[in-house]
């Protein structure tokens, strides 16, 4: 099997990951796959999906096609397809897409809005800017079980 098969999940190439331990703060744009297992501070402008692991942290606006949250995110989340935040998943920030799937014992402090494809474009442009603010406030380790967070 050649490296680019094992690459492609669900026909999205997998072409950037921040590893555990990694840390990594700036802003992206991609095609393809972004996970993250590490920590990340800054914007996802563009990216096809992205992977938050059960470690993986993140401080940063997303706009994405479709987001998968299996660790922390403080900020906004905007997708196009659909948003997926698992038993393991922290989110703390809004959410705006047109399908929100959450599982049983999960961790949501924000808003929620139900969106169609027209109303992306007017939604990403609401909220960039604030987004962008939060992200670059910064926090050190965030630790969710923190009695000082």
């Amino acid at each position: 099997m050649l490296m680019s098969e094992q690459l492609d999940l669900n026909g999205i190439f997998i072409n950037s990951i921040i590893g555990e331990g990694a840390h990594f703060s700036g802003d992206i744009s991609l095609n393809g796959l972004f996970r993250i297992d590490g920590d990340f501070y800054g914007n996802i402008k563009k990216a096809d999906k992205v992977l938050i692991g059960r470690n993986g942290r993140a401080q940063c606006s997303i706009h994405a096609g479709t987001v998968v949250v299996g660790g922390v995110v403080k900020g906004d989340i905007v997708s196009t397809e659909k948003v997926v935040v698992l038993s393991t998943g922290m989110v703390i920030g809004n959410i705006a897409t047109p399908r929100l799937m959450v599982e049983d014992g999960v961790v949501l402090n924000g808003k929620c809005r139900i969106i169609q494809f027209s109303q992306k474009a007017e939604n990403e442009r609401i909220h960039s800017p604030s987004a962008g603010d939060s992200a670059k406030q910064g926090i050190e380790r965030y630790n969710p079980l923190s009695k000082s967070s």
